[in-house]
C-alpha cells in the first residue's frame, strides 16, 4: 500500500528567527523539485542524501522566501522515509504560506504526531522510544530530560527484552517437551522454573517500584506549604517563585485556597501548593480552605511545615506535627528577624517529629533560603526522594503493563507451588510474554498506538 506524503511545521507556531516545514514520504523528492529553485537556478539535487542546499521557494514564478533545504533518504531518515526539511524565516505568515504551497503541489496536511508514529511503524524506534520523544518535549527539569534521553537511546526497551527473551526461552523449552518427550525432559523442571522466575519477578518488581519516583521525576516534587495562619506560607511561596503571586497580609486566614505553581533549581521541578492556615475554626468558607490544606498534604510527595517562631507553639501546631510525623517534611522556623519564643530545641522535645530536618528562615529578610533549596535537592538526589543512574518507569502505560505481566508470573509460581501440569506454566507465560511485548510496541493494538500519537504535538 503506498503512504501519503505529509507536511507540516514542525517548530513553534510563533514569530522567531527560524521556521521548519517538514516533508516526508515517497513524494517528497518530486514535490520540493517542483517549489524550490537553488541559487544558481536548478531544481533540487535530489541524489545525495544528507545534504543542504541554499536557494529559495517558489510559487508561479514568484520567490516567497530565502530558504536551506536539507534532503535525507530513507531508510536512514527520522521516519525511515525520504524526507525533506525547508529552513525558512520564522514569521508565522511566512510558515503558513510555505505549508500551504506544499501542501497545494501534493502533500497532506500531517496529524498530530504523524511523522513519529511512521518513525515507529517503519522500524526506526520502537513505541516505548516514541513515547519518550514527547517525555523529552515535555520535560520539566534536568532529570526528566535525562531519563527522557536515556528511554530514546532504548534503555527500557533493552531491559524489557531482556526480560521477555528469558521468558520465551522457558515457553520454547516447555512447548518443545510436550512435542518430544522421549528426548526433552521435565523432570525436576518446576524446581529450576521456579528459581528462574524469582529472578525475572524482581527485576520487574523494581521497574514497577521506580514508578513512584518516576512520576516525581516527569512531574516534578509535588510539595505542599502548610502551617498556622499567618505563620508566612505565602511569604514563602512568594520567595521561592521570586514574584508575589500569593497574597500576603497581616490579616490571619487571608488564604482560603490552595494555590499552585511550578518553580525549577538545581535541575529539579517542585510543583508548589500554597495551603489555607491549618487551625479550628467557625468560618464555614476557612473550614473549606482547611480541609483543603489537609487533603493536598495527603498526596503529597514534599511537606513544608512554617512555624512563626516568634509566638508559641498551640494544639494547631500538635495536629499538624502529628500530620507530618511519618512523611518526607521539612519544618521551617519562620520570622527569625523577631524575637524568638520557639527554637529548634522546643520543636524536638515535643517528641512529634522523627528526622524532619528543621531549618531557621525569615521571608522577610530573604534568609535561609539556600539551606532550604540545598536540602531539598539533596532529599531528592540522595534520599527518600530518590533518583539515580538507572531507567525509571515514568509512563503509566508502562506501569501498567509491568502489573499485569508481574500477575501473570506469580501466578506461574501458584501453578507451580499448586503442582499444576507444564502447559498451565506457558499460558501464563506467554501473557506475561505479550504484557511486556506491549511496551515496545509487540503486540500492541491498533487503537493504543493511535491513542498514544494523538498525544503529539503537530509536526512531531
Amino acid at each position: 500500500m503506498r503512504t501519503e506524503t505529509i507536511a507540516a511545521i514542525a517548530t513553534g507556531l510563533t514569530d522567531s528567527g527560524i521556521g521548519i516545514v517538514r516533508i516526508s514520504g515517497p513524494d517528497a523528492f518530486d514535490l520540493i523539485r517542483k517549489i524550490f529553485v537553488r541559487k544558481n537556478g536548478a531544481s533540487a539535487n535530489v541524489e545525495r542524501s544528507h545534504t543542504v542546499q541554499y536557494g529559495y521557494i517558489c510559487e508561479n514564478g514568484e520567490k516567497l522566501d530565502e530558504v536551506l533545504v536539507m534532503i535525507m533518504k530513507g531508510p536512514h531518515s527520522y521516519t525511515g522515509e525520504d524526507t525533506v526539511e525547508i529552513d525558512c524565516h520564522g514569521g508565522v505568515l511566512m510558515m503558513r504560506r510555505i505549508l500551504e504551497t506544499v501542501l497545494r503541489n501534493g502533500a497532506r496536511a500531517a496529524e498530530p504526531g504523524e511523522f513519529t508514529k511512521r518513525a515507529f511503524l517503519n522500524g526506526r524506534i520502537d513505541l516505548s522510544q516514541a513515547e519518550a520523544v514527547i517525555d523529552l518535549i515535555n520535560a520539566k527539569n534536568d532529570y526528566a530530560l535525562k531519563n527522557s534521553m536515556k528511554q530514546l537511546s532504548g534503555r527500557e526497551s533493552e531491559l524489557i527484552r531482556r526480560l521477555r527473551e528469558k521468558i520465551l526461552y522457558e515457553i520454547a523449552y516447555i512447548e518443545s517437551a510436550l512435542d518430544d518427550p522421549e528426548h526433552i525432559s521435565l523432570d525436576g523442571y518446576s524446581s529450576g522454573l521456579s528459581d528462574k522466575l524469582d529472578e525475572i519477578i524482581g527485576q520487574v518488581k523494581e521497574l514497577i517500584d521506580s514508578a513512584d519516583y518516576g512520576r516525581i521525576v516527569s512531574e516534578g516534587i509535588r510539595t505542599v506549604i502548610v502551617g498556622k495562619p499567618n505563620a508566612g506560607k505565602s511569604s514563602l511561596m512568594n520567595m521561592l517563585l521570586g514574584e508575589n503571586r500569593a497574597i500576603v497580609t497581616e490579616i490571619a486566614g487571608t488564604t482560603r485556597d490552595t494555590l499552585e505553581e511550578q518553580i525549577h533549581f538545581g535541575g529539579i521541578s517542585l510543583r508548589i501548593v500554597d495551603t489555607a492556615g491549618i487551625r479550628d475554626t467557625e468560618d464555614t468558607v476557612e473550614k473549606i480552605g482547611v480541609k483543603r490544606a489537609r487533603d493536598a498534604a495527603e498526596e503529597a510527595d514534599l511537606i513544608i511545615y512554617v512555624i512563626d517562631s516568634s509566638i508559641p507553639l498551640d494544639e494547631n501546631d500538635d495536629q499538624i506535627m502529628d500530620m507530618i510525623k511519618d512523611r518526607n517534611a521539612l519544618v521551617l522556623l519562620n520570622k527569625s528577624d523577631l524575637p524568638a519564643v520557639v527554637d529548634i530545641p522546643a520543636i524536638i522535645a515535643t517528641g512529634k517529629l522523627k528526622d524532619q530536618k528543621i531549618i531557621a528562615v525569615s521571608a522577610k529578610e530573604e534568609t535561609g533560603f539556600d539551606e532550604l533549596k540545598d536540602t531539598i535537592q539533596e532529599m531528592f538526589c540522595r534520599g527518600n526522594v530518590h533518583f539515580n543512574d538507572e531507567v525509571l518507569i515514568t509512563n503509566l502505560r508502562h506501569k501498567e503493563a509491568l502489573q499485569e505481566a508481574l500477575a501473570s508470573l506469580n501466578m506461574v509460581k501458584d501453578s507451580i507451588r499448586n503442582g499444576m501440569p507444564e502447559d498451565f506454566f506457558s499460558i501464563d507465560l506467554t501473557d506475561a510474554y505479550e504484557r511486556l511485548g506491549s511496551i515496545i510496541g509487540e503486540a500492541v493494538e491498533d487503537d493504543v498506538v493511535n491513542e498514544i500519537f494523538s498525544r503529539f504535538c503537530t509536526g512531531k
